[in-house]
């Protein structure tokens, strides 16, 4: 575990250091600002969000009012962490789960650092793991832990009770970290709902083999979800054709989502450093909010 948090904390260090220099100190803007609170109500003006339009005092006649809110200094950050079947795909130690945990781990961290309340649900087919939100060192250990020493209960997926899950439990607006491969359908639904409550950022973990499969003729291909051996031929070019066509249409559709809804999207490969990634994220989410 010691190693474990060395690892993570030089993870930490050297996104902070790097953000620092190139986003003049604001590097917890993943965090920051986006715990808010109802404050007010005001006139609509150019450019506002039109989720903050408060529509019954708008529909009495006096004109277009928006929501004002302020922030809330006991902010939490929830994790949701996706821990199914499909996402153990990648090389040994450095799978699309590894990748996730990690990703976890740093940001947990981060957000402990900043002074946020730090919650964690892990999922799979069902709930596999739930730390309520609280701040400070030990919440972060208890964080890290859940992470990192939980056995799976079940290896299969579902989004959309996940998502559920979290709506039913989160009431308080919250910053909503999503970590999964989004391999799944009929999400789309609870995972707009979310967006709509809370500050959500969907971390999609992807690996090279999903959109470009190797031609090695006819293999075995185990369904870990399903627990079944498929043999399929891919030395076919057809069939590699419709795995990537697949893996690019569905990745196409998770993107227009998030952007319809003002969901932080950002793409993360098994074959990636993730401090680069990372900072992208922290940068765009900082040019909002100055927008903002």
């Amino acid at each position: 575990m010691n190693e474990l948090f060395s690892k993570l904390r030089k993870y930490e260090i050297m996104i902070r250091k790097v953000a620092n220099n190139h986003l003049q100190g604001e590097y917890q803007s993943l965090f920051k600002g986006s715990g808010l609170e109802f404050d007010d109500l005001r006139p609509y003006q150019y450019g506002d969000d039109i989720r903050t339009i408060e529509w019954k005092v708008s529909a009495k006649g006096h004109g277009t009012f928006v929501k004002t809110f302020r922030e809330d200094k006991e902010q939490s950050v929830f994790f949701l962490l996706d821990i199914s079947g499909s996402q153990d795909i990648g090389q040994p130690g450095n799978k699309k789960i590894d990748q996730g945990k990690i990703i976890a781990g740093v940001l947990t961290l981060a957000a402990v650092f900043d002074g946020s309340q730090v919650g964690l649900i892990s999922y799979s087919d069902q709930r596999e793991k739930l730390i309520l939100p609280s701040k400070g060192s030990k919440q972060g250990v208890k964080m890290i832990r859940g992470i990192f020493d939980h056995e799976n209960i079940s290896l299969k997926t579902d989004l959309n009770s996940m998502f559920m899950f979290a709506l039913n439990l989160i009431k308080k607006r919250a910053v909503i970290v999503i970590i999964s491969d989004f391999i799944d359908e009929g999400y789309e639904r609870p995972f707009r709902a979310l967006a709509e409550r809370h500050d959500v950022v969907a971390i999609q973990l992807t690996d090279p083999r999903e959109s470009a499969l190797p031609s090695l003729g006819i293999i075995p291909v185990f369904d870990k979800e399903k627990g079944k051996t498929t043999w399929v031929n891919t030395a076919f070019g057809s069939f590699s054709k419709k795995i990537a066509d697949t893996f690019t249409s569905e990745r196409e559709n998770l993107k227009n989502i998030c952007k319809k809804n003002q969901i932080n999207y950002l793409a993360i490969d098994t074959s990636q450093d993730i401090v680069g990634p990372l900072l992208e994220l922290f940068k765009y989410r900082n040019k909002s909010m100055k927008r903002g």
